[in-house]
């Protein structure tokens, strides 16, 4: 049984790319829906696939930026993101990661995306490498506790 992930502000807000004020006033003004927090010992935090949602909202809206010529390359990029769209069928997976204004997209055996547990709201890492895209699932998800 997997269950969804939830993520405390600053978490959300390095996901996101923003400040945590900037989280802050999205869950004030109804933007970004908070998880009840009698389910998170009275703390503001936000459940993993809202957080997905969410991200895959802000990217549609961002602006695209304007083209550059690239000065310098690593032969290796990750991406640290939420699942955001699993599309399973008998013998393969197609695992949506958004990072920021970045859409990954992985095509992987099923029973791999069954073995990562991968789900909207899951944190995830995207390694890139040539034309192959491996999924990485950090440690277990602990919400801090700040009291």
């Amino acid at each position: 049984m997997c269950l969804m992930p939830s993520y405390a502000v600053k978490e959300a807000a390095d996901l996101l790319g923003v400040s945590d004020d900037t989280v802050r006033r999205w869950i004030d003004a109804g933007k970004l829906q908070a998880a009840d927090r009698a389910e998170h010992n009275g703390r503001v935090a936000i459940d993993g696939a809202v957080l997905a949602k969410f991200a895959q909202q802000l990217a549609a809206e961002a602006p695209t930026p304007e083209a550059r010529p690239v000065v310098s390359e690593s032969a290796r990029n990750r991406f640290t993101g939420l699942v955001t769209r699993v599309v399973r069928d008998t013998v393969m997976a197609q695992v949506d990661i958004q990072a920021g204004p970045h859409r990954i997209v992985s095509l992987m055996s099923r029973e791999a995306a069954d073995d990562l547990g991968l789900e909207p709201g899951v944190l995830a890492i995207a390694a890139v490498k040539s034309t192959n895209v491996v999924i990485e699932v950090p440690g277990p998800h602990r919400m801090e506790n700040h009291s």
